[in-house]
Parts: structure tokens; sequence; C-alpha cells
């Protein structure tokens, strides 16, 4: 296969940086060989061009290109479906409004945009969607110029590659590292305010920086984000979250001002303190608490658990006490907190086992600090696992990545009791369904004994012998039955 060719007189010759890169795209796309030539050979077959183009050119230059594959064609929208049909495994048309067919075969999806040379208004982010006749019409109309680069597929050439195409100096952004906007930051930016928080996803993704033009229209333009959809923004947040530098992401959204627009509790946290009244920078404890978070993963990115340690300190500006002598206090800073990550993924228009979950983990997280050198009793411990449910092992990353203190000892102390306390978890496990701590009678046989009807009496009863579960640990048939009669004579009620 051949290296694809730069389409550009007047450039110069691609750097030894550039060679590099484009070698690597060209290793990254002979893996889709297949696909590229069938599909080339189709659109050419019928008299239309096509290419591949933004993220997909992207990655295979930085040479972490996937199986979804970004096309534009000149091709109408029904002309595509008619040249995918015979192709495709699969075919859906939910971007069709927008020009866009997907089509999936054999492990490859591809969805393949007609040439876009759309107009704004300026006032919401919705395009009057029109058609171009030309690849660079709509290459400048993209966000950044890493994303406006392009690749004809050509079924002529070897693996279907033909020409690269970089009208807008998109590679040189790229081998800077560099988020630049084909046209001014603030055309493109009032067209779209997305595109303002798509910068702060990929500096995390791909662990760019922004060109101080770009860095300068966000900060005056921030406050054009209230015109984006809550579902839209919490798309891109999510993004940003499982990118490889989270921290990066959210530092420049925070200090860029979108923060206050978008998650206006995490700038919150970036806490004035005075020489009289020392604590930790709250917002740079959780940068740091998300970082150590992301580091104890298993390998696989988790959005409960990084969205769980981003958040688990929201409550301390609303709770910050001065103490007298100096100290600084947040009392219930997590209960305030785990309400306050509620209404904020809530607002952002979360499912409810997201809101639920994450919630949860910043309500626990603070209560092992009672568990001081051991002294929980079991009971406590049941009390633990029970509350964290399915969360228990998001909740033991949280814990112990919420240490941030330079104190090497107070640092080894906090994670060897917690090392104890995962011990004595393990030990009751062994003996106990410690995940599924439940009385040991069940709702049918509380009716049997006590003669009574579904109802809350049955609940009520349910609870005690919960209760004695977890104080007492697993009782026998007949201590349990003994239980719930000894509670229900004590309640007034009678089985006779």
């Amino acid at each position: 296969m051949s290296e694809p060719r730069p389409r550009s007189a007047a450039a110069a010759p691609p750097a030894e940086d550039d060679a590099a890169l484009l070698a690597r795209a060209v290793v990254a796309l002979q893996r889709h060989a297949e696909p590229l030539q069938q599909l080339g050979a189709l659109f050419s077959e019928a008299g239309q061009e096509l290419y591949l183009v933004g993220g997909s050119v992207r990655d295979a230059l930085l040479g972490r290109l996937g199986t979804d594959l970004d096309f534009t064609t000149d091709a109408r929208p029904d002309a595509v479906q008619r040249i995918l049909r015979p192709w495709a495994d699969g075919m859906w048309d939910t971007g069709i409004e927008f020009g866009t067919v997907g089509a999936a075969r054999q492990g490859h999806r591809v969805e393949i945009t007609t040439f876009r040379a759309d107009t704004y208004d300026q006032v919401s982010r919705n395009p009057e969607v029109r058609f171009g006749e030309r690849l660079d019409d709509d290459l400048v109309r993209r966000d950044f110029t890493v994303n406006a680069m392009a690749v004809r597929i050509d079924p002529a050439a070897p693996g279907g590659v033909g020409e690269f195409v970089d009208p807008l100096g998109g590679l040189a952004a790229l081998r800077a590292r560099v988020l630049d906007t084909p046209a001014a930051p603030e055309v493109s930016f009032g067209d779209d305010p997305l595109r303002m928080l798509r910068a702060a996803r990929f500096v995390s993704q791909l662990e760019f920086t922004v060109a101080p033009r770009v860095r300068a229209a966000i900060e005056r333009m921030a406050p054009e984000l209230g015109r984006i959809t809550a579902e839209r923004i919490a798309a891109e947040l999510d993004k940003l979250l499982l990118g490889a530098d989270p921290v990066a992401g959210i530092d420049l959204m925070v200090e860029s001002g979108m923060g206050e627009q978008v998650l206006p509790e995490i700038g919150a946290m970036r806490m004035a303190i005075d020489e009289h009244h020392q604590h930790k920078d709250v917002y740079q404890h959780s940068l740091t608490v998300l970082r150590q978070a992301i580091d104890l993963e298993d390998g696989v990115p988790d959005l409960v658990l990084r969205w769980a340690a981003l958040l688990h300190d929201i409550g301390k500006p609303a709770t910050r006490r001065h103490e007298p002598g100096g100290g600084v206090s947040f009392h219930h800073h997590e209960v305030v907190g785990a309400k306050m990550a509620r209404k904020r993924l809530r607002a952002l228009k979360y499912s409810k086992q997201m809101v639920d979950d994450v919630s949860q983990l910043v309500y626990l997280h603070l209560r092992f600090h009672g568990y001081g050198d051991g002294r929980w009793t079991d009971s406590a411990v049941r009390r633990y696992v029970t509350d964290a449910g399915p969360l228990l092992n998001q909740l033991h990353r949280l814990v112990r990545a919420d240490c941030t203190t330079r104190n090497k000892r107070r640092a080894a102390r906090l994670q060897a009791n917690y090392d104890d306390l995962e011990q004595r978890i393990a030990e009751l496990a062994a003996k106990e369904d410690l995940q599924r701590v439940r009385p040991d009678l069940d709702g049918n046989e509380i009716m049997r004994l006590l003669d009574i009807p579904a109802g809350p009496q049955v609940g009520r009863a349910w609870n005690h012998l919960k209760e004695l579960r977890m104080e007492r640990g697993p009782l026998s048939r007949e201590e349990a039955e003994a239980e719930l009669l000894k509670w229900w004579n004590a309640e007034g009620g009678s089985t006779v």
C-alpha cells in the first residue's frame, strides 16, 4: 500500500515527523483495506466521491483507529442508501435528516454523510442543513483542524487509500498536539457552542492543548453553553471523564468558565484559604482523588467511580465552619454532597441508576473513617457491606483514592486500616452471604407464622428480622421464629 499523498502543491514536503505520522496512518488503514476497497469500488461505479474524514483520519494518524469509520461523499443520502444496500448487513437512517446514513458489515460500522455547507442562526445550535458540492466546504465547517482532514477512498490505489487532503493545516496541528478551529473560533463556537466543551473533551481524550485564540474565545463565550441541551452536555462530560487525562479536561473546563455553566459545584470547591484556617484546597484534592481512583481501576474505565471521585467533596463549601483555634470543619458534608450530586446529575438528565449509584458512593465515602483501628463490630461491617451493595468494590477504590495526605505515616496507617476492613469483610463473607444480607425468614414464612395477610405488618416484621441479622449474623430457624414471635407479642399481636 502506498502512503496517502498530500494534496497541496504549495505545501512543503512533510517534515520527518509528518512522514512518521502518515506512515502510521498507512499501517492503521491497512487493517481496513477490505471494506475501504469495497466501498471505494461501489461509490466509484456509481460516479460518486468517497472520503474517510474527521476523527477517523485523526485517529489513523495517531495509531488509534477502531472499527467505526466516518466518511463523507458528494452523493445525496438517498443515493448513499442505494449504494450501501447490497454491501451492508444492516443499515440505519437515524441521522438522515442531517445527511448521515449508517451501515454495518462484518464487525465494521460506517457512517457516511453527504458534504455539508450548513448555516447557523447563532441562537440555537441547530443548523439549517444544506448539502455542499465540494469537500473543502465540508472540511472548513468542522470543529477543529485536526478533525478537518480527509483521505480519498480510491479502489485503484493500494488498499483503497488515495490522496491525503489537508487544506487547513490539520496535520501540523496534530503534530503540535494543539486544538485550533478551521475558521475564527468565535464563528465556530457561535455556530455550535458545544464545540467549546468538546475542546475540553479532546484535551482529556487526546491529551492535546488548546490554541491561545481558542482559549480566549472560550473564556468570552462560555455562557453560550446555555443554548445546549442537558443530554448533549452530559454526553460530552462522560466522554471527558472516560478520557486518558480527565483532570486536564476538567481543569480547562473550570478555569475557562465553562464549568460555571455545566458543573458549577466543581469550581465552587476552589475555596479561599487564609493563614489562620488551614485546610486542603478541596478542588485540587478532588482532582487528585480522581487521578488516584483511575489508577485503582482494573484496566476498564469506570464512569460511576470517576463521577463519584470528582463529586465526593462537593458538599464541603456549603458545610465549612471555622472552629476556635484555627481549625476548619465540614460536618456532614457527605450528606449534603450526596444531595447535591443527585440534584446536579438529575439536571443533566442522567438515568435513575446512575444518579443513585454516584450519590450513594458520595454518601458512603466518609463512613470508613469511623473504623479507627478495627473498632467496628461485625454488625457495623455488615451494615457497611449492605449499604454499599453492588457498589462495594467501587467504594473500596473511592475510599482508598481519598487518601491524599502527604504524611506518609498517616497514609500508611489509613491504608493498613482499610486492608484490615477488607480482610474482615472477606472473613465474614466466607461464613455469610454479605452481598445479600436478608432476614432468616421470608415474607411467606412471616405471614404463616403470624397468621396475617400481606401488608405493612409483614414489612415491619421483615425489617425487624433484618436488623437482628445485621446485629447477630445468621440465626437458626428456631432462633429466628422465636425472635419473630417475641417481637410480635411485644407489638401487641397474637398468634391465637
